[in-house]
């Protein structure tokens, strides 16, 4: 006959059965991160633009501005010059365009700014497309592809240049009628 009688285990032998469990229950759901790759490790442009470096140049977050592809275009981001002399970045686009930017010594510029503006006055691919510029400076030069964006997004569309003006077009403004009167101006005391 065999014996019925529960078996007891020990105290000692259930606390290491249950830290070996937990042991491995923290192996297993820790160990994801043994096998898959840390993003923060890899470097990737994070916005809209693109990063090129060139010697002590960098540019950061670069792209073009424009509602077509043979319309002008404004470059956007920043330029960086790490060298201990004031540089000139030429950037040359499609054909022939050309603008430059004057960077001091150990300083930036930001291409955002009304008064840095940076225009090729022709874009050379459409909204959307990746456009080749070539960034020089310092006696170095990279090729960059930079992505065409247009006002679709609205923090752009403030920066979209103004088109070419087409040969044989009219600026003259035309009369229009109006239902509100013309204001009259003296130069007699302001009134």
């Amino acid at each position: 006959m065999h014996s019925t009688a529960p078996q007891t285990v020990k105290p000692g032998k259930r606390a290491l059965a249950a830290a070996a469990l937990g042991l491995g229950l923290l192996a297993a759901t820790t160990a994801c991160s043994a096998t898959s790759a840390q993003q923060t490790t890899h470097q990737y442009a994070a916005s809209d633009g693109v990063n090129a470096q060139f010697g002590d140049i960098k540019v950061r977050n670069v792209m073009l501005v424009s509602d077509g592809e043979k319309n002008p275009g404004r470059l956007l981001g920043s330029i960086f010059n790490g060298s201990k002399q004031d540089v000139t970045v030429t950037v040359n686009g499609a054909e022939g365009s050309q603008t430059q930017v004057r960077v001091k010594a150990n300083d930036e510029v930001s291409l955002n700014e009304k008064s840095d503006a940076a225009i090729l006055s022709t874009t050379g691919g459409a909204p959307g497309s990746l456009v080749s510029l070539q960034f020089s400076g310092e006696g170095k030069t990279d090729d960059v592809k930079v992505p065409v964006l247009d006002g679709t997004i609205k923090e752009y569309k403030q920066y979209l240049p103004a088109p070419k003006a087409t040969p044989g077009a009219s600026t003259k403004a035309e009369p229009t009628t109006s239902a509100t009167p013309e204001s009259t101006s003296t130069t007699e005391g302001g009134h």
